[in-house]
């Protein structure tokens, strides 16, 4: 274990001393000129969707048993500190550096940051500087490894995961970013839409999360209760509230746009909520707290491919329709053998999906709905690839990092419990 912590402390010093001496080099695309408010916005939209990666730590914290809730936490926490340095060495050269046939980005493009200005970039960031732009899709690569480990809490190795996060941020975040917002991605161009992540983020997330939850397999005492309820409602609150960072902030601009994911950003959340809600009293459960919070970020996570293409009306049926689905898919997820210890899967995944589905639906001029017929196929064979290629890919990193660590903590650790077992600390 040491090792491998020994190499991550070289690892920051390369990063480093590449960035000290390396000849700088001018950013060769300039865009028009700063737009102060559309700056101001994206520097807001930054810290809200910052803000998310804390707020998914006590959303899931709360909800693991009580010798885990540090390290569930940590598990969210530390991707500020990883995928941030990461970013900056190839993550975002991989993601929107100059394409290798619209799959990956160059990664010697913006390497170390080089050529990542000021000013703006008429292909990324037209109104505010380019480095903005990169620090709000920072934002998005930080939060998605975060999200698999809600999948397999309460039983990975610490040192593990932060070997895990690193190999997908590169291997499968970086591919799907780019073939999905750079302006010769390959999903891009075939017209697929995905506005905020839906793609990118939750379906590669989820997929991930069920290969993960696959690979470890079930914990040894299965718990689904959760601990600190008021954690997992506090979780919510900055969730939805960073989230209107996470859609709105995708405009790009302080403009009409914006605002139109912001007001479906919140229908959505809002209806699938109280959607949850509805369906736990109507299989005679009570109404728990738990339920309408995870009804709520179910809605959150649907609307995030549609929120500047639909009405709201439309984002209506995705959050009804997204909490039908997933509520229904948490009651099949329970007759499985498969622990997806949070719920990653039929939550994010799941909702990822639906949301993308329905966005070939409903989507304004494109949409199945105006008859249109192009954008929702080129939909559902996008989800067919991304998904196998997530899942498989995931499958992949699992047994590449098990074999220079297993990931698997041993039976007396997971009995202790992860804070005292990988930290030393507890709750």
């Amino acid at each position: 274990m040491r090792r491998i912590y020994l190499i991550h402390l070289v690892l920051i010093f390369l990063c480093g001393l590449l960035a000290t001496f390396l000849p700088e080099i001018e950013q060769v695309k300039r865009g028009g000129p700063i737009v102060p408010g559309d700056v101001a916005w994206l520097l807001t939209a930054s810290g809200l969707v910052l803000l998310m990666t804390p707020g998914l730590s006590f959303f899931y914290g709360g909800m693991v048993r009580k010798k885990n809730i540090i390290s569930t936490m940590m598990q969210s926490m530390v991707a500020l500190g990883v995928i941030s340095v990461t970013w900056v060495a190839v993550g975002f050269s991989l993601s929107f550096g100059e394409s290798f046939h619209g799959i990956i980005g160059n990664p010697m493009t913006f390497f170390m940051f080089r050529g990542v200005g000021m000013y703006t970039h008429p292909d990324f960031s037209p109104t505010i500087p380019f480095a903005l732009f990169a620090l709000f899709q920072l934002k998005f690569a930080i939060i998605t490894p975060a999200l698999i480990s809600g999948a397999f809490a309460e039983r990975v190795k610490f040192s593990s995961y932060l070997i895990f996060m690193v190999l997908f941020s590169i291997f499968i975040y970086a591919p799907l970013a780019h073939m999905t917002w750079h302006p010769d991605g390959l999903l891009r161009n075939w017209g697929v839409l995905d506005f905020a992540g839906g793609t990118v983020v939750h379906i590669s997330a989820g997929m991930a999360a069920l290969a993960g939850s696959i690979f470890l397999g079930p914990r040894k005492k299965i718990s689904h209760q959760a601990e600190q309820i008021p954690f997992v409602i506090l979780g919510t609150g900055l969730l939805w509230f960073g989230w209107f960072g996470f859609n709105a902030g995708s405009s790009l601009a302080a403009n009409e746009t914006a605002i139109l994911a912001f007001l479906n950003t919140n229908t959505a959340s809002a209806v699938a909520m109280i959607t949850w809600m509805f369906l736990d009293g109507v299989q005679n459960k009570k109404v728990s707290a738990t339920g309408a919070c995870i009804g709520a970020v179910v809605g959150l996570v649907a609307i995030t491919p549609a929120a500047g293409f639909v009405t709201i009306g439309a984002s209506i049926l995705i959050g009804f329709f997204t909490a039908l689905i997933s509520n229904f898919a948490l009651s099949l997820k329970a007759k499985t053998e498969i622990d997806d210890t949070l719920d990653v899967f039929p939550c994010h995944g799941l909702g990822g999906i639906v949301g993308m589905i329905l966005t070939g639906v409903f989507a304004k001029d494109v949409g199945l709905l105006a008859g249109q017929h192009k954008t929702f196929l080129m939909h559902l064979v996008a989800l067919v690839i991304v998904m196998v290629y997530c899942f498989g890919a995931s499958y992949i990193l699992y047994k590449v990092t098990s074999l220079i660590r297993p990931m698997r903590v041993s039976e007396a650790e997971e009995m202790e419990g992860l804070d005292l077992s990988q930290h030393g600390e507890s709750f």
